[in-house]
């Protein structure tokens, strides 16, 4: 069972006055964040006023500045001071809200206690030596939470360093992974290091290691039993220093069931394997989530700063097939859409279209079971994401995405209205 502190207030920065008129707020929140990594670097003051611990602060340390107000706001001043002004009469939103300013500067946001649970586990095999191997959906934060076994190691100081197996050709993989002498192959006009000896001393991610061609896994397995590696064209080998960590969406035991994973491989990886659940699986994640992405991609001036309780009560109960990805997509259009409104309302939250594939026949295969789709259909979905896309690269401007896509404002407008009738999206944006 995870274990939070009952008096987790007491390892923040937060004066007693502070803490008793927010105590609504802290209370709850806090021992949620009574975890290592965010000791020492979280500081709450009010009205711009921070009380300063002896020795000083630290170079990371985030002041969240906490105030009792009518309107609610996230504004992000700096990467390390954020304002938060939230309504007592609706706190859910609010602690949402306060996991997200918490994770400023790249780490894990996480309220769903299957997460906290992950991260706790995670931190501790950190502090190992042994590879570590994620297994997840695709957009579930694999990378993230690669991230945080890193920085949570001895090798914290050291390089991080990350390759997609599936992003290039074997040959050209081969070489960025273990490097190649000058001449090594056509068009080696230089030496390489290869990304084995740029991560030494730090950590090498392998994110898709389920696509690294049979042959290479080969060589991975030497430098992980050896701890070395054989750039192309040596004859010598290089002694590397190198902590691995691999993502992978696929199951790789059912990969060497199929005879696409080196069993030796999986049995060298698989020493503390950690599944990162789907989105639908924690819901307590969602809002915080939803926030982290607003602070990332508005909670500035003329730009949306919160969102509404209506809003946070829609994205609870999409099943979210895209997962953390498909819900970055979503805040970064309903941020577009809102355009210079204050809050992120239901009206703005458009979610992906399912993906519709082709069939065998050549019919547009329907995204549920059973569902049928016409030719009309298939043209409104292109319309809407031609429409969007349009909107995106305009930035809200309606006049320019009318010009852009050749129709009149006033056919843009009458799209707008027929998406936002059909559910797809609220009509919005600059003149």
């Amino acid at each position: 069972m995870l274990n939070v502190r009952e008096d987790a207030a007491t390892e923040f920065a937060v004066a007693d006055a502070l803490r008793a008129r927010h105590r609504a707020l802290l209370d709850p929140t806090l021992p949620l964040l009574a975890t290592s990594w965010q000791q020492g670097r979280l500081a709450f003051g009010e009205d711009g006023r921070f009380e300063c611990p002896h020795g000083g602060r630290r170079d990371d340390t985030i002041e969240l500045d906490l105030r009792q107000s009518e309107g609610t706001s996230l504004v992000c001043l700096s990467q390390n001071r954020i304002i938060m002004s939230y309504n007592s009469a609706a706190l859910e939103g609010a602690r949402a809200a306060l996991l997200a300013a918490a994770a400023q500067g790249g780490w894990p946001i996480a309220g769903d206690g299957k997460s906290l649970a992950l991260l706790t586990l995670a931190e501790r095999i950190a502090k190992s030596e042994i590879p570590v191997l994620f297994e997840g959906p695709t957009g579930t934060g694999k990378e993230v939470l690669a991230r945080f076994v890193h920085r949570m190691s001895k090798r914290a100081n050291g390089p991080f360093v990350a390759v997609n197996c599936a992003a290039m050709p074997e040959a050209m993989l081969e070489g960025l992974l273990f490097g190649h002498r000058k001449g090594a192959f056509t068009g080696a006009s230089d030496t390489r290091e290869g990304l084995f000896r740029a991560a030494d001393g730090g950590t090498l991610l392998l994110d898709e290691i389920g696509e690294l061609p049979l042959a290479l896994q080969a060589k991975l397995l030497r430098a992980l039993q050896e701890g070395e590696v054989l750039p192309l064209g040596a004859t010598k080998p290089i002694k590397v220093d190198v902590r691995i960590v691999a993502c992978t969406n696929r199951t790789l035991a059912d990969e060497v069931e199929a005879g696409r994973f080196r069993e030796d491989l999986l049995y060298r990886l698989n020493v503390f394997p950690l599944t990162i659940p789907a989105l639908r699986d924690r819901r307590c994640d969602i809002a915080p989530l939803a926030f982290g992405m607003l602070l990332r991609h508005a909670c500035r001036k003329g730009q949306p700063q919160w969102l509404t309780g209506q809003a946070l009560a829609l994205l609870a109960t999409h099943n979210w097939p895209g997962n953390v990805r498909e819900l970055e997509n979503v805040i970064r259009r309903a941020i577009l859409l809102a355009g210079e409104e204050a809050r992120i309302g239901s009206e703005h939250i458009v979610f992906d279209q399912p993906v519709r594939g082709v069939a065998e026949d050549g019919t547009v295969a329907a995204s549920t079971a059973g569902e049928s789709a016409s030719l009309s259909d298939v043209a409104f979905q292109s319309e809407v994401q031609a429409i969007l896309a349009a909107l995106a690269s305009h930035n809200g401007h309606r006049a320019k995405t009318a010009r852009s896509l050749g129709i009149s404002e006033r056919t843009l407008r009458y799209r707008l209205a027929s998406m936002r009738e059909s559910g797809l999206l609220a009509a919005g944006g600059k003149n």
